[in-house]
């Protein structure tokens, strides 16, 4: 602890993961004197430059962001002991590979390095393969990724111009707590919070069209009970962990099944009871059948008293 240069650097694919884990990593150290920041792109360089100069024990940020960071020497990298890549199989994508390697290469060399990941690509297996030393490996099989205490349901509302109907029947007879909807599209998460908010229901809506500060004030909303519902997609950063989320909808499925379990794991994270309701039309009776293979899990059609389960 007598040392306040960087000694764990957290990577993630996303800003609003690696405010998360800030959140996280600052609660876990209340009491032990540790010093985090979080470095995303997107915000004031000289305040990442000013905080992380000022000594910061852990780091949590995106690669971009790091890896400037470190070309601009606004952190040390000689005491880091510990790298870990959050959601590696998104970090080791195209998108982010390059920058992965050039941060590696700042790195000292004997450093645990932790790597997780939902999935495992070709590229995570080629990384583990370069830069891991006979790596501990802790494998989850498929069907036990779906966390205790989920209850999963659905709706089969025959056609997608009867979900909207379906969604108002459904909060009507529910006291809202704290709730998340997942759409696959931004055009569809505009008309869903409009037509809620004429309903007098509070909602934040969250996509990949905001700005960094749109999104902040958003999830800082959905975070204080200002608003109790919360409208997004996948595609803004899968973990936005709310220790108040008790119902996660998809209005629509996912589109790539992998993510099923990122979002209905929003409703069950640290061992919380939590119900995931999926909305599916005739068309889409197939799709969800085969999620149910995939993962080797149940999901039940939607009970009269679902108001009883939440």
């Amino acid at each position: 602890m007598d040392c306040k240069d960087c000694q764990a650097l957290i990577l993630v694919p996303a800003w609003e993961l690696a405010q998360g884990i800030h959140r996280l990593v600052l609660t876990l150290s209340e009491h032990m004197n540790v010093t985090c920041h979080a470095c995303i792109g997107g915000t004031n360089v000289h305040e990442d430059i000013k905080f992380l100069q000022a000594g910061a024990q852990v780091v949590i940020g995106t690669p971009g962001r790091i890896y400037d960071m470190l070309k601009r020497s606004a952190f040390c990298a000689e005491h880091i002991k510990m790298f870990v890549l959050d959601e590696a199989d998104e970090l080791l994508s195209r998108r982010y590979n390059e920058q992965i390697y050039d941060i590696l290469t700042t790195l000292p060399r004997n450093i645990q390095v932790m790597v997780l990941s939902a999935t495992i690509p070709s590229d995570l297996l080629e990384f583990t393969t370069k830069f891991m030393n006979d790596p501990i490996k802790v494998l989850i099989k498929r069907e036990e990724r779906t966390l205790d205490g989920i209850r999963q349901f659905y709706a089969n509302v025959e056609r997608e111009e009867w979900k909207l109907d379906t969604l108002y029947d459904l909060l009507d007879g529910l006291t809202i707590t704290q709730t998340i909807i997942f759409c696959n599209t931004n055009r569809k998460i505009d008309l869903l919070t409009e037509k809620l908010r004429t309903r007098n229901l509070t909602v934040s809506a969250l996509h990949s069209n905001m700005d960094i500060k749109q999104r902040n004030d958003v999830i800082k909303e959905f975070l204080t009970g200002v608003s109790r519902i919360l409208i997004r997609t996948d595609t803004v950063g899968s973990n936005i962990d709310i220790a108040q989320v008790s119902l996660v909808i998809n209005y629509d499925l996912p589109i790539n099944r992998e993510n099923y379990v990122h979002r209905i794991g929003r409703s069950g994270a640290f061992g919380r009871k939590g119900v995931a309701i999926n909305f599916i039309t005739n068309d889409e009776q197939q799709t969800l059948k085969n999620i149910e293979q995939y993962y080797n899990t149940k999901i039940e059609e939607l009970p009269l008293n679902i108001a009883d389960l939440i």
